[in-house]
């Protein structure tokens, strides 16, 4: 069985072609990023859109394709033309700040976490559409005439791509309008927010029709769609209560499967999320928590001249920065759970005027791994977490990193054999299973616990707490 699993991401777009024994990049295309004011982060809606058919165009006759998508980035677009109204507002993106705090006033947050199992925070969608309808000024008329579409990126592929207007339920439970309980959208939130039902997509499991694509001749059924941090879960092979992964992408996203029921830890910070639903089938469920900036603090970091190459930073001479006293909090856009501050900023602490640049760089990796540990401990209070990690994406590759990551959760840490666990696990849903053999999910470099990091742990608390409120 040939499958054509399609990572819509952050940063770019990528095709994977998997055949049975093996998987191939048939197609890569990165994308502007648009900053067009300070915490403002947007997309060209048409250009993801192109980057999307040119990978299903390359990949020729397949069987099937599997869509992954940002998860909370979304936009507007006209029913009738499909063309989208706005641009694509990006999860990173923090413009409705105004709004949230607003509802926070008012006591809405219980709203949100008793319904949704989500805190109010602009990182999620509801907010960003709500945003969309006040300000882009063809979208009321739009609604007015009944042509408004509103919906998170893999919608509008959908729609273009098959025209069915649809998303799927791991994807509309990152937008808090969608009711954990039931896998619907909720009259209540939706009201909340101002976001209109007749507006929002029909929500369907992951798996199952998604329409026919039909590009170079060729007719492809779409059969799965998922946001991109949960098919990473199905990737890594986790399937079971505890089981957990890490990616180290933009941001760092840790999930645990918790099993058959949604697991509420708004005391903990942490998001009840769906994990995935095969047709015909109740929902499976996983806790989240984020690191907002993880492979995005290292290029901000390269990009100011603080290193030149990848390479140079996997190892270094000095111990440990933070047990120097030289900590670095990844805030750059904020904190994000166990901690939901948006006020929070970036913070290097510690510095002295012998500080070098391979300090600071050093201190950026231990950063987002205490910063990751931060999360782990949280959702350790809830379920029990496996003694074995997966983790993939970019920073996967440091052994510094990894090491250190190891030692600061005290787990075995297993660095997949493949970085492309998120394609993957888009391949196996799409293909029901007759992808590619799983056990090589679970394959990879491991490092276990060395030292002992309480003390480093401790330290870098009192980092964050002095990096809140700061905005």
């Amino acid at each position: 069985m040939r499958v054509l699993a399609i990572d819509q991401g952050t940063s770019s777009t990528r095709g994977f072609l998997y055949d049975g024994k093996a998987s191939n990049v048939i197609c890569t295309r990165e994308h502007r990023q648009l900053y067009p004011q300070p915490g403002w982060v947007e997309h060209d809606p048409e250009e993801l859109l192109q980057h999307i058919v040119e990978c299903i165009d390359a990949a020729g006759p397949v069987d099937a394709i599997g869509l992954d998508n940002q998860g909370e980035s979304c936009l507007a677009w006209d029913a009738k033309t499909g063309k989208a109204i706005s641009p694509v507002i990006v999860w990173q993106d923090r413009r409705t700040e105004k709004i949230i705090n607003n509802l926070k006033a008012d006591g809405a947050q219980s709203l949100t976490l008793a319904k949704a199992g989500l805190p109010l925070d602009s990182y999620f969608s509801a907010s960003k559409l709500s945003w969309i309808l006040e300000n882009i000024s063809d979208a009321k008329t739009l609604l007015r005439n009944g042509r408004l579409r509103l919906g998170t990126t893999d919608a509008f592929f959908i729609y273009r791509l098959t025209g069915i207007f649809a998303t799927d339920i791991t994807t509309a439970s990152r937008t808090s309008l969608l009711n954990l309980e039931t896998g619907e959208w909720d009259q209540a939130l939706c009201d909340l927010f101002g976001v209109p039902v007749s507006a929002l997509p029909e929500i369907k499991p992951t798996t199952g029709d998604y329409g026919i694509v039909e590009i170079g001749g060729h007719k492809t059924p779409l059969l799965a769609s998922v946001v991109d941090q949960q098919a990473s879960l199905f990737g890594h092979g986790c399937r079971y209560s505890g089981d957990a992964k890490i990616t180290f992408g933009t941001g760092a996203f840790a999930l645990a499967v918790t099993g058959a029921f949604a697991k509420q830890a708004s005391d903990k910070g942490l998001l009840p999320t769906v994990a995935w639903q095969f047709e015909y089938e109740r929902p499976v469920y996983a806790l989240e928590g984020g690191v907002y900036c993880a492979g995005s603090a290292l290029n901000w970091a390269k990009s100011l001249g603080l290193f030149s190459d990848f390479s140079k930073i996997n190892s270094f001479t000095a111990e440990a920065a933070v047990t120097r006293g030289l900590v670095f909090v990844p805030a750059l856009t904020g904190l994000g759970s166990p901690h939901w501050d948006g006020s929070a900023a970036g913070l290097w602490i510690g510095m002295s005027l012998d500080t070098t640049a391979c300090d600071l760089v050093q201190a950026i990796l231990e950063g987002i791994a205490l910063r990751t540990g931060q999360v782990i401990l949280a959702m350790s209070e809830l379920i029990s977490i496996s003694d074995s990690i997966s983790i993939d994406g970019g920073m996967s590759c440091n052994p510094y990193f990894c090491q250190f990551l190891s030692d600061v959760l005290q787990k075995q840490i297993v660095v997949a054999s493949s970085a492309e666990q998120t394609s993957l696990g888009t391949a196996m849903l799409a293909g029901g299973g007759h992808v590619v053999d799983e056990s090589c999910a679970k394959s990879g470099l491991h490092y276990e616990p060395v030292e002992c990091r309480a003390a480093s742990v401790l330290l870098f608390n009192e980092a964050v707490a002095r990096c809140k409120g700061w905005k």
